[in-house]
């Protein structure tokens, strides 16, 4: 298996990786990809890559078979994302209300299986 980065990419790098990481099964690698980048940037921006990082950990639990801290993870990655949103700090290029509410969707449906996984990397596409 490919091995993720350790050093913080820059946003949209970090991105463009973490997202092909979520559509190859690896959301837990796109955890790391974003969380060095919450680690190495910018404390305004600290919010958003950590929520981002905490909706790749729920995908991680959901995948193992554990729904309910799954869905707890994914909802406090969105309400992160959210109050970055409120804060309004750089998106690259996401629409962050669309991805909170994917998430949330994600979490209320609680659909593991691997096809939706991939799926699950929409809410990282740019608008």
């Amino acid at each position: 298996m490919e091995p993720v980065p350790e050093e913080a990419l820059p946003p949209l790098e970090t991105l463009d990786v973490a997202r092909r990481l979520v559509q190859e099964g690896r959301p837990f690698a796109a955890h790391e990809v974003l969380e060095a980048r919450w680690k190495a940037g910018p404390d305004e921006e600290r919010g958003l890559w950590q929520g981002l990082a905490q909706i790749c950990v729920g995908l991680t639990h959901g995948a193992r078979g554990n729904s309910l801290g799954a869905a707890r993870l994914l909802e406090r990655g969105a309400a992160r994302v959210d109050e970055y949103e409120a804060g309004h700090g750089p998106a690259y290029g996401l629409d962050l209300t669309a991805l909170a509410a994917r998430v949330r969707e994600q979490a209320a449906g609680q659909d593991w299986d691997a096809p939706e996984a991939g799926r699950a990397a929409d809410w990282l596409r740019p608008r």
